[in-house]
């Protein structure tokens, strides 16, 4: 059996996509996720993206980190195996693609397509934001943390600079965050937020897809942005363009995602 995979980036967030039909179901474990995601003795990456074909423009994707523990979502993984679906397919733009998830369906359109990369569009499902955030203690003063939950935990400072000790508190606070959580640190910049994430499982990262969804929804609850219209959201890797609908909290993200190279790992090389 060929061991091929093709490795995918959306704003510097980068996966490891793996046909399930390439490779045995015995693979799927937290060894191969760390052994390929390693930057220095794997083909590195942020985490595996396992992506079996349920049919046409239909898949289901299991989300590895880095670390080897299994996330419910990644916004940006999402759009990966959008692109990933579309060049295997060759789907034109306005294409819908039928994305399963641990966190539910993620149905991603295809925007657009040029120079070989894809704009595509991802319908997040419901953004739940916490009524009242709370307060942790960091780098000697009370930080306040407002709890979202985009199908995977999220705290989301503002006003608030990168810090491990900002990560290091909020993860801390296990009553609220019980499966671990990811945490933005975010400035207002412009008209849009500046942000700085720490992913679950992961560590810094160019950028979080779920992240910026969690920052927009916290935002339009803190009056800070407005319901029904784009938030930027700058990332270190770059923007992403967010939509919390009105009353629904429904979340529509939009963001770029490319192919980066595809290889084959030698089969001895592989954990057993």
């Amino acid at each position: 059996m060929t061991h091929a995979f093709e490795k995918f980036e959306g704003l510097g967030n980068n996966f490891l996509v793996l046909d399930a039909a390439a490779w045995p179901e015995s693979q799927r474990t937290p060894d191969l996720a760390r052994a390929l995601c390693d930057r220095y003795t794997g083909v590195g990456g942020d985490g595996i993206l396992w992506v079996e074909r349920l049919g046409p423009a239909s898949v289901r994707m299991v989300i590895l980190n880095a670390d080897g523990s299994r996330p419910e979502m990644c916004g940006n993984g999402v759009r990966c195996v959008a692109a990933w679906v579309a060049s295997r397919e060759a789907l034109p733009p306005g294409a819908v693609i039928a994305v399963e998830s641990d966190a539910g369906p993620r149905p991603a359109t295809l925007v657009s397509h040029d120079a070989g990369v894809w704009q595509v569009a991802v319908d997040m499902g419901v953004a739940r934001v916490a009524g009242e955030s709370f307060a942790v203690q960091a780098d000697g003063a009370s930080k306040s943390v407002r709890a979202v939950d985009m199908g995977n935990p999220h705290g989301v400072l503002f006003g608030c600079d990168a810090s491990m000790d900002v990560v290091r508190a909020v993860t801390a606070e296990t009553a609220v965050f019980p499966r671990g959580v990811n945490v933005e640190m975010v400035r207002v910049e412009g008209d849009g937020f500046r942000v700085r994430v720490h992913e679950r499982g992961v560590g810094w990262t160019q950028a979080c897809g779920t992240g910026a969804c969690a920052v927009a929804a916290a935002a339009v609850r803190e009056g800070l942005a407005r319901a029904g219209a784009p938030v930027r959201v700058t990332l270190d890797g770059g923007d992403l363009s967010i939509v919390i609908e009105p009353e629904t909290w429904r979340v529509r993200m939009t963001g770029p995602a490319r192919r980066v190279f595809a290889g084959v790992v030698d089969p001895s090389t592989l954990p057993r």
